[in-house]
């Protein structure tokens, strides 16, 4: 019985957890991104810019690359790679973090940094 009971209450914290997230629709990341900056909880950060453009710095280097929105998923393009890998985007409830999933499921997290 006690099993069972954690196991509901297990499931029952993992619904909660899960719907502190919203999913967006291709404009509201094009919104969510442009212009900002997110540091990411392992602790790089990424700029986005209006123009497509991103940064990814990591332990003092930086690499450029490109991003886009294609239906309602973010994608991005780092060189010398061709390829553009895409990602479900979901922002918290309270709008201060940002959730990257990718299609092997995949999570990155981030919150939002004021750009300098």
């Amino acid at each position: 019985m006690r099993l069972v009971l954690a196991g509901v209450m297990a499931l029952a914290a993992g619904m909660a957890q899960a719907q502190d997230w919203v999913a967006l629709t291709g404009p509201q990341i094009t919104e969510a991104l442009t212009a900002r900056r997110v540091i990411y909880d392992t602790g790089p950060a990424q700029e986005f810019t209006a123009d497509g453009l991103t940064t990814y710095e990591s332990r003092g280097t930086v690499s450029a690359g490109a991003w886009q929105v294609e239906g309602d998923r973010y994608c991005s393009q780092w060189p010398p790679r061709d390829a553009w890998d895409c990602y479900d985007l979901a922002r918290s409830a309270d709008g201060l973090d940002l959730r990257f999933t990718g299609d092997a499921g995949d999570v990155t997290e981030g919150r939002y940094a004021d750009l300098e």
